[in-house]
């Protein structure tokens, strides 16, 4: 009974079917988008391309591929930067990759203060809104104005009815200037590993003053690339459009080669291990929870981590060094000295705790691990907290990289201990993860966070991780290396660089 109720069901369904075949015509037409009378210029065939990958890149939420060039090192480069193309024509503009702050800002026309010249062997390139036919400025009305008001960053002058900014860092350089609207020119990888051009509007600063250590030249690039979570970063813009992921990952290389893998995207690897964001912060804050040395948990007060308008652990490429809060300096340097008091010659050297070894660091110094909440590890090899400083009577001196942020209980994880490292920041998923990885090799790139759907293999291949071949730079002080640390405002928020 069962098997003759089941053909009953497929004989209706199979006259349904028949039944709608026979309503459409028995031959489909093609017409072509151009008919065959008209000669069609090429200029105009690469713009229905372009407007039609621009569609492409919308439904497909494609990948997004930055190069990223540079090194950790203070004593070359100190800082990892990428290459941007905006504007109509495009023109080439080099940022530093900064996720602790959120607007993109390059240099403008008429600036009062930039650098012209560049020690990266890298040309500068000033942006001038009225040489790009796509660029408009941002007035006061305008709603994405609003979005840098918010975080403070933002002003309006009634008089031009312009949207203006200002940004102060703690290292006492600033920039300020105006908010434009302009394309950003896009690499975006497809299934397969195959490339193609797109294009998004973004919003981004227009320097016009730079002052402090933006304006020397020894390590000077166009303006830096803010990769924040607030509204007027591009990383929300772009998610915003539906043009890119809400997601993106870096990979830096920690040898003298430096460079790396920078794509919008979430890397996929089954080692990364995530912890939570801390909720309704305006970086990327972190639980630290304790640090372990050796094996052991240092007795640190807990309370010490704990985040609030002065306090947490933040996540930042956009600093070279790493800093632990006041109160949990002294407890680690105690911690290391003792865990390698029999084989090394402890020294301090400018005020930095370091040590005079003859053997390789790794076969002497012990392993660091910051814990954070979900129960995700960070491990630190020795390289990953000491920097080397030249030698004495033949003896390496390694001097601990970590430093004391004094008087603050803020902690800052800058490239010192992000590199040779898988970083991916889920901003859907709020949360971050890691892991330890060989940033020489490719790496697999899903479109879509926290569902492992769309995967991209061997993404970072196509990443542009050109060596750098320049000389050593002098020895820059440990007080002002890179682009560091920020002022507390008046609402007792940090903005960092």
């Amino acid at each position: 009974m069962a098997f003759s109720f089941g053909i009953l069901i497929a004989g209706a369904i199979l006259m349904s079917a028949a039944v709608v075949l026979c309503s459409f015509p028995a031959a489909l037409s093609l017409e072509r988008a151009f008919p065959n009378s008209l000669r069609v210029e090429l200029s105009q065939l690469r713009a229905r391309d372009r407007a039609r990958h621009g569609r492409m890149l919308q439904s497909s939420n494609g990948i997004v591929n930055l190069p990223v060039r540079g090194t950790f090192d203070p004593f070359r480069v100190g800082l990892y930067y990428t290459k941007l193309q905006l504007g109509s024509p495009p023109r080439d503009y080099y940022v530093q990759i900064d996720t602790g702050s959120d607007v993109l800002w390059v240099s403008c026309g008429s600036c009062n203060g930039c650098p012209e010249t560049s020690g990266l062997q890298i040309e500068l390139n000033l942006f001038d809104p009225q040489s790009s036919s796509t660029s408009q400025f941002i007035s006061c009305s305008d709603r994405r104005c609003s979005l840098g008001i918010q975080s403070s960053d933002s002003d309006c002058s009634t008089q031009s009815n312009q949207c203006s900014y200002t940004f102060q860092y703690g290292d006492g350089s600033g920039t300020s200037g105006y908010y434009v609207s302009d394309l950003l020119h896009l690499e975006t990888i497809l299934e397969g590993s195959v490339t193609q051009n797109a294009s998004a509007s973004i919003v981004f600063g227009c320097s016009t003053l730079q002052t402090g250590d933006l304006t020397k030249s020894d390590r000077a690039v166009d303006g830096i690339f803010g990769f924040g979570q607030q509204g007027m970063s591009v990383i929300s813009q772009l998610a915003s459009q539906a043009v890119a992921p809400n997601v993106f990952s870096h990979c830096l290389r920690g040898d003298d080669g430096g460079g790396g893998i920078l794509v919008i995207g979430e890397i996929v690897e089954p080692n990364i291990v995530y912890s939570p964001l801390v909720p309704s912060q305006p970086h990327y804050n972190l639980n630290l929870q304790s640090i372990s040395v050796n094996g052991q948990i240092l007795q640190i007060d807990p309370s010490v981590f704990a985040t609030s308008s002065n306090r947490g652990t933040i996540v930042d490429s956009g600093t070279t060094l790493a800093y632990l809060a006041s109160e949990a300096y002294d407890p680690f340097i105690s911690a290391i000295t003792a865990s390698v008091s029999q084989s090394v010659h402890p020294v301090v050297s400018n005020g930095n705790q370091c040590y005079l070894i003859t053997s390789s660091v790794s076969d002497i110094f012990p392993q660091v691990s910051l814990n954070f909440a979900g129960g995700a590890s960070m491990i630190l090899r020795p390289q990953d907290y000491l920097i080397q400083q030249g030698s004495i009577s033949g003896a390496a001196r390694w001097c601990i990289g970590l430093q004391k942020l004094q008087g603050s209980g803020i902690t800052i994880l800058g490239d010192l201990v992000l590199k040779d490292k898988i970083i991916v920041y889920d901003l859907g998923g709020q949360r971050i993860g890691w892991a330890n990885y060989d940033c020489s090799m490719s790496v697999n790139v899903s479109a879509t966070s926290r569902t492992g759907k769309s995967e991209y293999v061997n993404a970072g291949q196509i990443s542009d991780s050109s060596s750098l071949h320049i000389d050593p730079y002098d020895l820059i002080p440990a007080s002002i290396v890179a682009f560091l640390v920020l002022i507390i405002s008046l609402q007792g928020n940090f903005l960092f660089l």
